[in-house]
């Protein structure tokens, strides 16, 4: 990733994208990340991807796994996100609410923004009760098959949202968009009617979230806000009739909160 002078800025550029989009490919998961499985989630060719780890580990931003030919974050890549999450003052107003809500419902929160096809979560918090499921900030949850992604997808503006339902589908096979698209489509008519949505085993199994999108500061910039947890057989009518109201009102309260910043994380 080193930069030449002589380089033209558009090569430069490229070239600081392509590493940055090798290092977003990370995420909270317990097993490491082989080039190979780097070229499937960053689209790039495989010469390409094995140039940028070997460049990322030279300068210290990844690792590489004992006994493995996968890589690891290491603590220098780490350390921009935890300085990110330290000093960021749109941040420094959401953690203590969503830390509230959290403790207040005995369920995760979140608040997340899209990624690409994905979800980013801006902040998250657990209850001691919760099972965290190694996520956390800068987690990427699948923007179709969780109910903080269908909560954005619905948010959008119509043509919008078409745009990005035809993005999502366009990476699956026939049948298996067909049934995502029918997930979706059921979340929208939850959202249209109570205006939050409930998904149960989406992308993680024995799991279920309940989300709404929210539009923060004076320029109403889009995210979505979740309440979740990690529990096997969970009463989902129960859970979602506890949680609604009060998601409901913590969303508006959370609009309060944040009207008379720029809305932008």
């Amino acid at each position: 990733m080193k930069l030449h002078v002589h380089e033209p800025a558009s090569k430069q550029v490229q070239t600081v994208s392509r590493g940055l989009q090798v290092l977003r490919a990370f995420r909270s998961e317990l097993n490491p990340l082989t080039n190979a499985e780097l070229v499937r989630r960053t689209g790039l060719s495989k010469a390409t991807v094995s140039r940028f780890t070997s460049t990322l580990w030279l300068l210290g931003y990844i690792h590489r796994v004992q006994g493995s030919t996968g890589f690891e974050l290491s603590a220098a890549a780490t350390g921009i996100g935890d300085a990110f999450l330290a000093q960021n003052k749109f941040l420094v107003r959401v953690r203590p609410f969503l830390r509230h809500l959290s403790d207040q419902l005995a369920v995760s929160t979140a608040l997340a923004v899209p990624n690409g096809l994905d979800m980013l979560y801006l902040d998250y918090h657990a209850a001691e009760q919760v099972a965290t499921l190694r996520l956390g900030p800068g987690s990427l949850l699948p923007m179709g098959m969780t109910a903080i992604g269908r909560a954005y997808l619905w948010g959008l503006q119509p043509l919008d949202r078409e745009n990005m339902l035809a993005r999502v589908k366009s990476h699956l096979a026939l049948p298996q968009a067909n049934v995502l698209d029918q997930g979706i489509q059921s979340s929208f008519q939850e959202l249209d009617q109570s205006g939050v949505c409930c998904v149960a085993n989406g992308h993680l199994r024995d799991t279920f979230g309940i989300a709404l999108p929210v539009r923060l500061g004076r320029q109403g910039i889009l995210m979505s806000m979740s309440c979740g947890n990690a529990v096997v057989g969970p009463n989902l009518t129960a859970e979602r009739k506890r949680i609604t109201p009060v998601l409901k009102e913590a969303a508006a309260e959370l609009k309060y909160l944040m009207a008379d910043t720029d809305g932008r994380p």
